[in-house]
C-alpha cells in the first residue's frame, strides 16, 4: 500500500527534516513552513518512527482538500478511507487546529470530522454503534487558509520522547531541537563534542545518538504498532536492522560540564538509559573552569536565559565569560542557541552564520562559529 506521510517539525529545522526522509526512502519530498510532506509505502511509517531524529511525529495523510463551510467539511470527510485503518472496534478521537480559515472554531470542526467519520465507517461495517474499545487511531486535522489536511497520528506520544529523559533541568532543550543543532555542527562518528551548560544532558546525547548512528525511536513503541495495519514481523525487523547499524565502533566521546551537581547526575543517568552513558564524561565545573586548549572540540551548549533562570545582567555576564575562555583556534567549532540579540557584543565575535529557531516558543538565534583563526 503506497501512502502520504506528513511530519511536523520545529521551525527552522525543515530543511533538515527534508534529508531525513530522502536518507530513509522518502518520495515526492514537500517542504513547507513546519512540515515535511511525502510518500513512500507502509515500511516507511516504521523508519520515520524509528529514524526521524528532527520530526515532531509522523502522520498519515487521508486525504487534503479545500472547504470553507461545514457542509463542505462533512461531504468531503465522509470520502476519505477511514476504514483501512479503523476497524469497527477500535477507538477514532478527533483533534486538530485551523488558522486563517473560514471554518474558526475548533470544537465545531472536531464534531463534523468526527461525524463524518462516523458516517462512513456506518457505511463500511453496517452498524449504527461504535464502542471504541480498541486501540485509538488518533484522527488529527488541519486547516489553514481554507485547505483541510485529515490524518491519522501513527506515533502516539510525540517522537521527542525518546525514553532516556525521565526528568530534567528546570530549562530543558527538546531532543528534536537538540537533534537538528547536532546535525548542523555536523557532528560525526570521530567527533569530541562538550556542552558547559549541559543540564540534563539532550544536547550530548542526541550527539552521541547521530555519531553512532543509533535511531533515536529504538528504545520506545509507537501508537500504530497496535492497530495491526502493518505486521508485527515488519516491526521486529526493522528494529534489527537498526540494532545493526550502530556504529559501535565510531570514536565519539563527549563531556558535559555543568555548575549544578544535580544536572550532571541527571545527564550522567540519562546518558545511561540512551546507551551512550560510556561515550560521556561529567564533571561539576563553573564555566570560567572550561579549558578546550588543544582539543579539535565542537561545543554545542544552551547556556542560561535571562527569561527563566538568571536576570538579564547575569546571563550576559556568562557570555562575556565565554568569550573569554573559549579559545580561538582550528579544529574548534562554536554552536550556541540563545535568544539574546546582543549575544555576539557580549560573546566579543560575530558568528560566521546565525539561523533562527525556537526553543519551548522563545524565539532564538543559533550562533554558529566555525573555521575559528
Amino acid at each position: 500500500m503506497r501512502v502520504e506521510l506528513c511530519c511536523p517539525c520545529m521551525f527552522g529545522l525543515e530543511s533538515i527534516l527534508a534529508f531525513e526522509v530522502k536518507k530513509i526512502g522518502g518520495e515526492d519530498v514537500r517542504v513547507s513552513d513546519g512540515k515535511v510532506t511525502f510518500c513512500g509505502d507502509l515500511s516507511l511509517v516504521i523508519k520515520a518512527n524509528l529514524w526521524l531524529r528532527t520530526a515532531e511525529r509522523v502522520q498519515l495523510v487521508l486525504g487534503s482538500f479545500t472547504a470553507k463551510s461545514f457542509t463542505e467539511l462533512f461531504d468531503q470527510t465522509v470520502e476519505l478511507p477511514f476504514e483501512q485503518f479503523i476497524g469497527k472496534s477500535d477507538a477514532f478521537p478527533v483533534k486538530g487546529w485551523a488558522l486563517n480559515s473560514q471554518l474558526h472554531s475548533v470544537p465545531d470542526c472536531q464534531s463534523i470530522i468526527k461525524k463524518a467519520a462516523v458516517k462512513r465507517l456506518e457505511k463500511c461495517y453496517g452498524v449504527s454503534w461504535f464502542q471504541e474499545t480498541g486501540a485509538p487511531r488518533q484522527i488529527m486535522f488541519s486547516i489553514l487558509k481554507d485547505e483541510v489536511t485529515i490524518m491519522l497520528d501513527t506515533s502516539g506520544p510525540g517522537l521527542h520522547k525518546r525514553g532516556y529523559r525521565q526528568n530534567s533541568t528546570e530549562a530543558p532543550l527538546k531532543e528534536t531541537l537538540a537533534a537538528g543543532i547536532a546535525d548542523l555542527a555536523r557532528v560525526k562518528a570521530d567527533s569530541f563534542v562538550c556542552d558547559p551548560f549541559c543540564g540534563s544532558g539532550t544536547l550530548l546525547i542526541e550527539a552521541a545518538l547521530r555519531a553512532l548512528n543509533i535511531a533515536p525511536g529504538i528504545r520506545r513503541h509507537f501508537a500504530c504498532e497496535k492497530w495491526g495495519v502493518i505486521p508485527e514481523q515488519d516491526w521486529k525487523t526493522e528494529r534489527e536492522a537498526a540494532m545493526d547499524l550502530i556504529d559501535r565502533q565510531a570514536k565519539f566521546s563527549a563531556v558535559g560540564y555543568d555548575i549544578d551537581a544535580d544536572a550532571v547526575e541527571l545527564t550522567k543517568q540519562n546518558a545511561m538509559k540512551a546507551g551512550v552513558g560510556v561515550r560521556i564524561k561529567t564533571a561539576q565545573a563553573d564555566i570560567k573552569q572550561l579549558n578546550l586548549s588543544g582539543e579539535n572540540a565542537i561545543l554545542l551548549c544552551n547556556p542560561p536565559y535571562g527569561e527563566r533562570l538568571l536576570d538579564k545582567k547575569q546571563s550576559m555576564e556568562i557570555y562575556r565569560t565565554m568569550g573569554t575562555v573559549m579559545p580561538v583556534g582550528l579544529g574548534k567549532s562554536y554552536y550556541i542557541i540563545t535568544p539574546c540579540e546582543e549575544f555576539e557584543q557580549a560573546f566579543g565575535r560575530k558568528a560566521n552564520k546565525r539561523r533562527k529557531l525556537f526553543n519551548g516558543g522563545i524565539r532564538c538565534q543559533l550562533y554558529s562559529y566555525f573555521n575559528l583563526r
